[in-house]
């Protein structure tokens, strides 16, 4: 018989693993247990001695002979998994769950710092553990395994003595797997009733020989943490300096902005009203919602409006709507979830309370990602839509725009959601569409719903045999008809005209109406009506004085209708109706039907049409007046291909339903009158005449009872119970955040706005644009794309992605796909690309009118663009020298060199190109221009150009060029400022002041604006000589000529050619890499020159001669066409057969041919060489 010898000690947890497993080991194979006599064995504990001798040390390995079960009957698979758990487990679990407890139990002594620190640790295994256990009973597969094992007593202490309940409230899904686990019998056999923590008590240290042997554990374990801490700290300062210290420069510089009032209109003016000559600009933020978050497409649009404010005396106002629907949405499941309690359950004043108290506590995310991304908004006068100021604004405009008319009450069909019990906007429906028969989840319903499907039935003409057959895909809504409707020139109808159909389910005679809506090619040509619940149907409804019946309440529960519908679901309705009409023999198909389905956003509930009495805006007058601005220029709407779309909506525009049955939001200030007085009829809901608004109930008061004509006390008021729509909020915002109606100075100032930036897509909403991933395709939840701008900015594992998706409303299946759509598009996760490079990015890839293809890697190349900007700044302020003090006003001298001004050329051009570019929102030509600016002119060329100057003794040439390159840091770094701005203001700090009284910040500095030195002439000369110069370092690389230095000859065409060469060959020499240069018109280059056609004016003649080895250059060579013709007659092969251009997928053919062209190419060039080589012998 084997033997398990352990520790004494009744809390050691390895030993209780051990124990645990062999209670699961089968009868024959359960070991004896020794207690006493393992310190003799030498041996770590627990330790199993087989009866043949084989000495097994350790938890695991011991679990593993004893508990054999998880490798025979789970798979390859979860064994796999099982090691994993018990890797994690011992090496980060266990010295976690030590830490915290150790010093509680009296074993050691550490410092809080410590404490804090193995706490937070836990936590985070723990979130681990939680999420992993969500959805599931145990840690692999449907049964305890030995990772369960392990797990359970590698949290036994922290259980017992330290996760009080507050502490074990947030990890729900790991104390019900826990308990599970210390109530198995095996588990209780070894550990008893294992009593969870109540409250935690300090012990004191008299029994700390218990956990001698775990605290040595955990000090060994404390040491090779630091010191991997200690490497990764410095692994982490090295890519930090890399990475020219982003996390730190963006660190620093936002609060500073803010602290000095930068973002401020007031900034550098006594006040707002002061004139300016470069006018005022204003413009506010469209407000967010207050339960979300940025994303990508956020952060375009603030990069864009924050580029536009930057450098101009400017007023950007931040703000956030209340979101109605969504916020109480939030606050209603976090009161389900805490408390098990509904709104309904606390009263209206108590659940808005609550509803302030998360916003107070949760709503500010979006302004932490606001200033993250450096957004310059002035956050003094930062506003919400709830705020008195705001919400007053919202009283005064109901109640003017009713007593004018314009505000009305009707009762109309509605988009109702039954889960919300709210009518909602178009906005918040989404249109799923169907290809056919397909089965959705509808919330309050256990199984799914069928849609897809078109239902054909009859209605028998009343008094006759005859029938006509109709088809819907809600078969439902046929209890709710009141008509049925033809084509008043389908001539298969004529003889119905004034006859009736009979419902066969109620007693109800129904028309058969004549309308031209109806499709005649469209199934039989007979149409059901509906008025009561389709929008088309309302329409022919009206026209044709149908009767409205509703047959469907708040809750989409059946009503109006005849036993045995009445009461029923409406979708369990479907299946009952259905087998109805096939008992009658009424059924005639049911056929597969593409069709567009409404889905409610916020609830996923099926959107139903309903009728409604709700308070709506008459809009046919302010459309009429906002398309006539357009036509007028009064209002530009940028660029002009959205101007059809603009006209169509305004031309065409419907009255807007502003009521929504909710409690949080702005309450409807107006009162439904009852008059107590015999000589006035009582009114109805729908009666527009018996509503008055007032902004306060006293004002309502008097309102009607000069309407009504009789004395207050004869009248009695019911406010409405609605909220208006969280957009009525939202479109007062641009005015209503400056006090209106009340007059001040900064409503005289700031309103009207100058520019509101939106999206295509929904141009007349208060909406973000349409955001693409690098695929093309539009950012999902689903698909795993939706990127929260941060974690670009500061990066995130796959991992930490993965972990995002288990907070979000996605079903198991959407999580699945969400993500395999990570993994294959951040298999690395996202790296670390700092505010900086993402708003860059995000500018340079807007384009007016089109979506936005985003990909996380070109926004990571210009991460290395600033890496590129630090790099080359720092080595121009070593080159302007300690003691350079820059002219108050930079003028040419005229002793400028020819690369001096080439490159006060290209700024000015740099100069043009941006305000160009802002002035028409050309957002990709501004950061081209500056990118090309900064990496290819200044960093690539003139900086090159300058090491020969200052490494000379011509001190004016050095003063000249420290001038000039002063002047191209400053006016580069303004340029980039709107888009980079903490990079640049790092930069900018670092520069000397041209004066004392120079801006003290790059955000208020004026943007460059006319720089007048542009020189077509050199532009065009350097443009040339370039080309020049990367013919050569194409010759050097053909040659392999990467250190050494060759003399190089330009043969010319003419004259001026030489001169212009000429002048330039310290500028060819240096960037080249030449030993010398010359160019000439006439003669010969010497013997031994590799050769290349720069242009038609210029041949390039590389001197080789004496710098290779002839003959082992075209031995290498020899080889390498060997290679090159096995390629291509393989691809040759390969492409001729017959069956290729069928057979083979067109992207491969695509590559074959790429790599036939590349391949020849590269055959010529090793030719040519060869050639030159010989000519060298």
């Amino acid at each position: 018989m084997s033997t398990l010898f352990i520790t004494p000690h009744a809390d050691d947890f390895r030993c209780q693993t051990a124990l645990i497993a062999a209670e699961f080991a089968a009868p024959s194979f359960k070991p004896k247990v020794n207690s006493e006599g393992g310190a003799s064995l030498g041996r770590r504990l627990p330790c199993l001695v087989t009866s043949d001798g084989l000495i097994i040390s350790g938890a695991a390995a011991v679990g593993f002979v004893l508990f054999p079960e998880h490798l025979s009957s789970s798979g390859e698979k979860n064994s796999s998994l099982v090691r994993q758990w018990l890797s994690f487990s011992e090496n980060e679990i266990i010295p976690a769950s030590c830490a915290w407890t150790f010093p509680v139990l009296g074993v050691v002594n550490s410092s809080k710092q410590i404490i804090d620190r193995a706490e937070a640790d836990l936590k985070k295994i723990l979130n681990v553990l939680d999420m992993h256990l969500k959805l599931r009973t145990y840690l692999v597969g449907e049964s305890i395994t030995l990772a369960d094992i392990s797990v359970a007593c590698a949290l036994l202490l922290p259980f017992k003595y330290v996760l009080d309940p507050v502490v074990r409230k947030p990890f729900i899904n790991v104390t019900r797997w826990f308990v599970t686990c210390v109530n198995q019998p095996q588990f209780k056999k070894i550990l008893g009733e294992v009593k969870l923590c109540e409250k935690v008590v300090q012990i004191n240290s008299k029994n700390a020989n218990i956990f001698v042997f775990l605290s040595s554990y955990l000090k060994k374990e404390a040491k090779k943490r630091e010191k991997l801490e200690k490497f990764q700290q410095k692994k982490e300062m090295e890519q930090k300096k890399q990475h020219s210290q982003t996390e730190y420069v963006e660190a620093a510089w936002y609060q500073w902005w803010e602290k000095q009032g930068f973002f401020k209109p007031e900034c550098g003016v006594r006040t707002v009203s002061e004139p300016n000559p470069k006018g005022v600009f204003m413009m506010c933020i469209p407000p967010p919602n207050v339960t979300g978050s940025l994303h990508l497409g956020h952060a375009l649009t603030n990069s864009i409006q924050d580029s536009l404010t930057r450098g101009k005396t400017t007023l950007w106002n931040p703000g956030c709507d209340h979101a109605g629907i969504a916020t109480q949405v939030v606050v209603e499941k976090k009161l389900w979830r805490e408390q098990k309690k509904t709104r309904h359950d606390l009263g209206r004043e108590a659940f808005i309370q609550e509803v302030w108290k998360w916003k107070n506590e949760k709503g500010d995310r979006i302004y932490h990602q606001l200033k993250k991304l450096g957004s310059s908004l002035d956050w003094d006068r930062a506003c919400f839509t709830m705020d008195d100021k705001l919400s007053y604004a919202v009283q005064e405009a109901f109640v003017r725009m009713h007593e004018e008319g314009v505000i009305y009450r009707s009762k109309r069909l509605v988009n109702w959601s039954c889960t919300l019990n709210s009518a909602i906007s178009d906005i918040e429906v989404d249109k799923k569409e169907l290809s056919g028969r397909t089965l959705l989840p509808v919330p309050g319903y256990k199984d799914k719903v069928e849609f897809g499907v078109l239902v054909s039935f009859a209605y028998k003409i009343d008094g006759s045999d005859e029938e006509v057959v109709v088809a819907t895909t809600r078969i439902e809504t046929m209890l709710g008809d009141t008509a049925v409707a033809v084509h008043p020139q389908d001539s298969r109808y004529l003889h119905l005209k004034g006859k009736y159909v009979a419902h066969p389910f109620c007693n109800r005679k129904m028309p058969v109406v004549f309308d031209e809506f109806v499709d005649v090619n469209f199934g039989t040509g007979a149409v059901k009506i509906t008025p009561a619940h389709d929008h088309n149907d309302y329409e022919v409804g009206l026209r044709h004085n149908l009767e409205f019946v509703n047959i469907i309440d708040d809750d989409g529960f059946l009503i109006n209708v005849p036993t045995p519908f009445l009461g029923m679901k409406r979708f369990d309705a479907r299946k009952v109706v259905l087998e109805a009409l096939k008992q009658k023999g009424l059924f005639k198909e049911v056929k597969d039907n593409p069709m567009v389905v409404p889905v409610c956003s916020r609830s996923k509930d099926i959107v139903e049409p309903l009728m409604k009495p709700q308070w709506y805006v008459r809009c046919d007058e302010m459309g009429r007046q906002a398309a006539e601005a357009v036509r007028s220029g009064e209002l530009k709407i940028i660029p002009e291909a959205h101007l059809k779309t603009w006209f169509n909506w305004m031309d065409n525009i419907r009255d807007w339903c502003i009521s929504r049955q909710l409690w949080w939001g702005h309450r409807i200030p107006a009162y439904f009158v009852t008059v107590n007085d015999p000589s006035v009829p009582p009114g109805e809901d729908i009666d527009g005449k018996y509503w008055v608004s007032g902004r306060s109930e006293n004002e309502a008061l008097q309102k009607a009872s000069r309407v009504f004509g009789v004395s207050e006390d004869k009248i009695s008021l019911r406010r409405d119970e609605d909220v208006l729509d969280t957009w009525f909020s939202s479109g007062l915002f641009p005015f209503s955040i400056f006090g209106w109606p009340n007059q001040n100075e900064d409503l005289q100032v700031f309103y009207p706005g100058t520019l509101l930036e939106t999206g295509h897509d929904i141009l007349f909403f208060w909406v973000l644009p349409s955001k693409r991933d690098a695929h093309g395709r539009k950012m999902s939840k689903s698909l795993g794309n939706v990127i929260d701008p941060l974690d670009v900015i500061t990066g995130i594992s796959l991992e930490g992605l993965h972990a995002q998706l288990a907070d979000s409303n996605l079903d198991q299946a959407e999580t699945e796909r969400a993500k395999q759509g990570q993994k294959s598009d951040y298999p690395n996760g996202i790296p670390e690309c700092g505010t900086d490079a993402l708003r860059f990015a995000l500018c340079a890839y807007t384009s007016q009118g089109r979506d936005i293809n985003l990909d996380v890697n070109r926004i990571l190349g210009y991460r290395h663009f600033c890496n590129k900007l630090w790099n080359a700044t720092k080595f121009a302020i070593r080159g302007l020298g300690d003691h350079f003090k820059p002219e108050s006003q930079f003028q040419i001298t005229g002793q400028e060199s020819l690369i001096d001004s080439w490159i006060l050329s290209r700024l000015s051009h740099a100069v043009v190109l941006c305000n160009a570019g802002f002035q028409t929102y050309d957002f990709p030509a501004i950061t081209t221009a500056i990118y090309n600016f900064w990496l290819y002119e200044l960093c690539d060329v003139y900086l090159e150009c300058l090491k020969p100057v200052f490494n000379s003794n011509d001190a004016r040439a050095i003063l000249i060029s420290r001038n000039t390159l002063y002047t191209c840091l400053d006016g580069g770094l303004r340029l980039l400022s709107p888009f980079m701005p903490f990079v640049t203001e790092e930069l900018f700090q670092r520069l000397p002041r041209r004066s004392e009284q120079a801006p003290p910040s790059i955000c208020v500095t004026p943007y460059p604006d006319s720089f007048c030195w542009r020189n077509d002439d050199i532009d065009r000369n350097m443009e040339f000589i370039m080309t020049v110069i990367k013919t050569i370092r194409s010759l050097r690389a053909d040659y392999n000529l990467t250190k050494t230095k060759a003399d190089c000859y330009l043969q010319c065409l003419d004259s001026e050619t030489v001169a212009v060469v000429t002048q330039f060959i310290p500028c060819i020499q240096t960037l080249s890499s030449s030993n010398t240069v010359s160019a000439f018109k006439d003669g010969e280059p010497p013997a031994g020159c590799a050769v290349a056609i720069a242009s038609d004016k210029c041949t390039v003649n590389l001197l080789l001669k004496g710098l290779i080895d002839a003959e082992k250059e075209i031995s290498k060579l020899t080889t390498k066409k060997s290679e090159l013709l096995k390629q291509i007659e393989k691809l040759h092969e390969r492409t001729s057969k017959a069956d290729y251009r069928e057979k083979v997928p067109q992207k491969v053919q695509e590559g074959d041919s790429e790599k036939l062209k590349q391949c020849e190419t590269e055959l010529r060039k090793v030719e040519e060489a060869t050639e030159n080589f010989k000519r060298m012998i």
